[in-house]
């Protein structure tokens, strides 16, 4: 007894140890607070069944708990500061971790929300098109928050001191020229950030979209707010800005759906028999288990002094697939002509006359 006497004695005897243990009380305070919070979170997240409360405080977790330490030490500090000049010094610096904690804990409130919005969508499933369009815009949509809330802490945080207002409404004050040069300098940027913004809204590009561009074929891997990432066929990456997908024209293959129509083109002498080759087309192509069952026939599309164009056409769920079935079909379409009619494989024909005058 004599001993907490003794303490509590010489806390109110040393201001600066008093004040101390009231702001580690109150920041102690906040932290039992998150910690009936987080429990609070995981009951609810957990009864939804959609995703996980462990995964939901994971996310949350450090930013929650350092918002609640400054806010408990800010209360002690407004009430006593008058009394403790030194609190003054510390105040503007809470201020400016209080406003960059909230916007980190913002960043991972919305990376919580899109964690559960993406729940309600497979993209391994055939036709992905409505999961890859949600992916699209959720993805694009928080990274310009995330952007937002950056730039926004970034102001908020100049704007607690007071020396810095001042010099930034003067700068403002006389950044006539200046700002027409940084302005034409941060053209292509803003222009960057405003197409992302742009493809998001109207989505002439979708995550996983097939597309050709610059004489590429491959899938779109990654949209971001300046550049998107297309993967090619053989595994390489083709990086583009935002721009070109509202700039210049290109192949979107899958911009409605994910089922697509392929092509095989065949090159034949004249004298092949094209009703037989339809026919063997027509049992083949319903024989492939990637054939969707929408569309299949053979035209003759062209002919040349030596040849005939055949077009088979034929139709699957989505690209690779489609590819798959492409190369399937032209191997035994080939296969059974060079069986079947070797004959009538392109030739060059010679044609010798004998002369008028010769017996």
């Amino acid at each position: 007894m004599n001993l907490a006497l003794q303490i509590d004695k010489a806390i109110q005897n040393t201001p600066g140890l008093s004040i101390g243990l009231k702001i580690a009380l109150a920041s102690f305070i906040g932290v039992m607070i998150y910690f009936i919070i987080i429990k609070i979170i995981s009951k609810i997240s957990n009864k939804k069944r959609n995703i996980s409360g462990k995964k939901i405080v994971q996310k949350i977790k450090y930013p929650f708990v350092l918002v609640l330490m400054i806010l408990g030490a800010q209360i002690p500090i407004t009430t006593y500061q008058k009394e403790y000049e030194f609190l003054v010094y510390t105040r503007p610096v809470l201020n400016v971790l209080l406003i960059f904690s909230i916007a980190w804990l913002l960043i991972q409130i919305i990376a919580v929300i899109k964690m559960i919005m993406v729940t309600k969508f497979d993209v391994s499933e055939a036709d992905n098109y409505r999961a890859r369009k949600a992916f699209t815009q959720i993805q694009v949509a928080q990274r310009v928050l995330t952007f937002l809330i950056l730039f926004l802490a970034f102001a908020a945080s100049l704007m607690t001191f007071e020396e810095v207002r001042e010099l930034g409404v003067s700068l403002f004050a006389s950044a006539g020229i200046g700002g027409i040069i940084i302005g034409f300098a941060a053209q292509k940027v803003i222009g960057s950030f405003l197409a992302g913004v742009q493809i998001a809204i109207t989505q002439p590009i979708k995550l996983d979209d097939v597309v050709i561009v610059e004489g590429e074929w491959g899938w779109v891997e990654e949209i971001n707010l300046t550049y998107v990432v297309v993967k090619v066929w053989d595994q390489r990456r083709v990086i583009l800005p935002t721009p070109y997908f509202l700039e210049k024209p290109f192949q979107n293959w899958t911009k409605t759906s994910a089922d697509l129509l392929g092509t095989v083109f065949v090159y034949t002498d004249y004298k092949i028999p094209i009703e037989d080759l339809r026919k063997f087309y027509e049992d083949l192509i319903h024989k492939q288990q990637l054939w969707d069952g929408r569309v299949q026939n053979l035209q003759v599309t062209n002919a040349t002094s030596d040849t005939v164009e055949l077009r088979f056409m034929m139709s699957a769920i989505n690209s690779p697939v489609l590819w798959d079935l492409r190369v399937k079909v032209r191997e035994e379409i080939i296969k059974y002509i060079q069986d079947k009619y070797p004959e009538h494989l392109p030739r060059t024909r010679v044609e010798l006359k004998k002369p008028d005058n010769q017996d």
